[in-house]
């Protein structure tokens, strides 16, 4: 893949990094990608108290297998700030994403896209960059609210933040909290959830940011190199 470069100066004051959220949101765009989509990038990162460690796995969603996996390393050089928190990891999974020698179709990564205080999560980050489909799968509520959703896997409810929808709440397990689904660019909202579910393979997590996240954290820990994740 053509090595994507960020939209900005790599160092940034937190104003400057909020000021850029706001001319970047701009950019995003929530038009419904019209190619079909086989290929995910799954990316997540994990963190010492000076790096961050980063993996993309792309994900076969019609074998519902993974075709690649790769890692990448980086000095950490912004701080733990809510809000701000793609500016830490944006740097590192473009990296990681760049070492990938597969087609990717869209990204999928463990975050905001515009459910987000600025419209412009990580998924917005990742996808204004390289100019893939992006989207957000989060563990946690950032911003907005929702109705109760039934306990079956598959159930949604659309997430409001300050009277407009921002994204959807997806419950991919049955009885097991959901995710929240909100499209990052070149995705629209009920595009974004139905990656989210297409993606699923019996966790909470969708299968290529569970993977992402399991191995970031062995890279972390030394259990496995960068090396050795390409072998996968």
């Amino acid at each position: 893949m053509k090595t994507p470069r960020l939209p900005h100066r790599q160092s940034l004051s937190p104003r400057e990094a909020i000021a850029t959220q706001r001319r970047l949101a701009q950019r995003v765009s929530l038009a419904q990608t019209e190619h079909a989509i086989r290929y995910v990038a799954g990316l997540d990162c994990a963190f010492t108290a000076d790096r961050a460690f980063a993996v993309a796995v792309v994900w076969d969603t019609q074998s519902q297998s993974m075709a690649q996996a790769r890692g990448a390393s980086a000095k950490l050089r912004f701080p733990y700030i809510p809000g701000l928190l793609s500016f830490r990891e944006a740097a590192v999974l473009l990296r990681a994403l760049a070492k990938v020698r597969h087609q990717v179709d869209a990204l999928l990564c463990d975050g905001q896209g515009i459910a987000h205080p600025r419209r412009f999560g990580l998924a917005c980050h990742l996808g204004v960059a390289t100019g893939i489909p992006a989207c957000g799968a989060a563990k946690s509520l950032l911003v907005g609210e929702h109705e109760d959703l039934a306990p079956e896997r598959g159930a949604t409810a659309p997430l409001i933040h300050r009277g407009e929808r921002v994204g959807t709440v997806v419950r991919t397990r049955d009885a097991t909290r959901p995710i929240y689904s909100s499209p990052g660019h070149l995705c629209s909202i009920p595009q974004a959830a139905a990656l989210t579910l297409q993606c699923g393979a019996g966790y909470r997590m969708p299968e290529p940011t569970r993977l992402a996240d399991r191995w970031a954290g062995m890279l972390k820990r030394g259990e496995i190199t960068q090396r050795g994740l390409s072998d996968l």
